[in-house]
C-alpha cells in the first residue's frame, strides 16, 4: 500500500489520478494538501508514532509530492516515540532544503518504506526534451542556457535552489528559499525584468539531487510570472522538471510570444 505525504498545489492531484487504489493520504497539520482529504494528520514532533501508524495500516512505500513548508520544532509536544529522533530533526533543520529533505528519504527508509517519486507513478507529468512552444529560442538564449547549468551547479553545491534567470550572459536573480514565483515577483517592474528584455527563465534539478523527492516544478503560474518578469521563455531539463497542466502552459506562452524550451542536460 502506498501512502501519499500531500502537499500543496496539484501534484497531488496528480498523483492520485494516476494510481490504480486510493492511496493514504496524509499531511503536515500546517500544510494541508488543497484538494485531497488526509487519512491521516501529523506534527513533526509525533511522526515517530506517525511511521508506527503507517505500518499498522500495511503501508510498504511512501511518496512525497507538492508544496510543504520547512516545519518548526516545539519540544513540549514531543511525544515518545519522536524524542530519539530530535539529533536526526535539528540536523536537518539546519540545513538548505536538501539536505533536509535526505533526512527525510532516511528516516521512512530506516523505518521500513520504499520512497517513491511522483513522476515514477505518473511519468507523464515530466516533459520530454524539445520545444513545444510556437516561439523558438535564438543563439543568445541558448548561450544564455549553458549560462544557467553553471550557475545551477554552484547553486547545489550550496544546497541553495533551482533556479535563475539569467539575461544576455548576466545572472539577474537567483532562486532562494521563498521560491521561483518570489524571484519572479522581485524582477517585474525592475530594468532587469522590463518586456522584451532578452532574459530567460532556467529551472533544473541542483546536481546529485535525488530526484525521488522535491523535483522542481513549473505550471501555468511560472509561465505568466516568467512574462511579467520579462522573460522571453522558460529553459528546463528534461526529465528533469515537472510540468503541470503542459497544455495550458504551452498556451499560456504562444498567448505571450514566448518559448518553453525542455532540453537535455549537456
Amino acid at each position: 500500500m502506498l501512502a501519499l505525504i500531500a502537499g500543496r498545489g496539484y501534484l497531488p492531484d496528480k498523483v492520485v489520478a494516476a494510481l490504480n487504489e486510493p492511496p493514504v493520504i496524509c499531511a503536515l497539520v500546517d500544510c494541508l494538501p488543497d484538494r485531497l482529504d488526509p487519512d491521516l494528520m501529523f506534527r513533526l514532533e509525533t511522526l515517530g508514532t506517525f511511521l508506527l501508524t503507517l505500518g499498522e495500516r500495511g503501508v510498504s512505500e511512501v511518496c512525497f509530492c507538492g508544496a510543504i513548508d520547512r516545519p518548526s520544532l516545539d519540544p513540549a509536544m514531543l511525544d515518545a516515540e519522536t524524542r530519539p529522533l530530535v539529533p536526526i530533526f535539528m540536523e536537518a533543520l539546519a540545513k538548505g532544503d536538501d539536505g533536509a529533505l535526505r533526512a527525510a528519504i532516511h528516516l521512512f527508509e530506516r523505518a521500513g518504506f520504499a520512497i517513491r517519486a511522483a513522476h515514477e507513478i505518473a511519468p507523464e507529468i515530466v516533459a520530454r526534451a524539445g520545444i513545444p512552444t510556437r516561439r523558438q529560442p535564438g543563439t543568445g538564449h541558448q548561450d544564455d542556457a549553458d549560462l544557467g547549468d553553471h550557475v545551477l551547479a554552484e547553486m547545489g553545491a550550496a544546497d541553495a535552489g533551482q533556479a535563475c534567470v539569467i539575461r544576455k550572459g548576466k545572472v539577474v536573480a537567483r532562486e532562494e528559499r521563498a521560491g521561483t514565483d518570489a524571484m519572479l515577483a522581485g524582477l517585474a517592474n525592475t530594468a532587469d525584468g522590463a518586456p522584451g528584455s532578452g532574459a530567460i527563465l532556467f529551472k533544473g534539478p541542483k546536481p546529485g539531487q535525488d530526484r525521488r523527492i522535491d523535483l522542481p516544478t513549473i505550471g501555468p503560474g511560472t509561465a505568466v510570472a516568467a512574462a511579467a518578469a520579462g522573460c522571453d521563455g522558460i529553459v528546463i531539463e528534461a526529465g528533469g522538471v515537472i510540468v503541470l497542466d503542459e497544455t495550458r502552459v504551452i498556451e499560456t506562452l504562444d498567448a505571450r510570444s514566448m518559448f518553453l524550451w525542455v532540453r537535455e542536460r549537456p
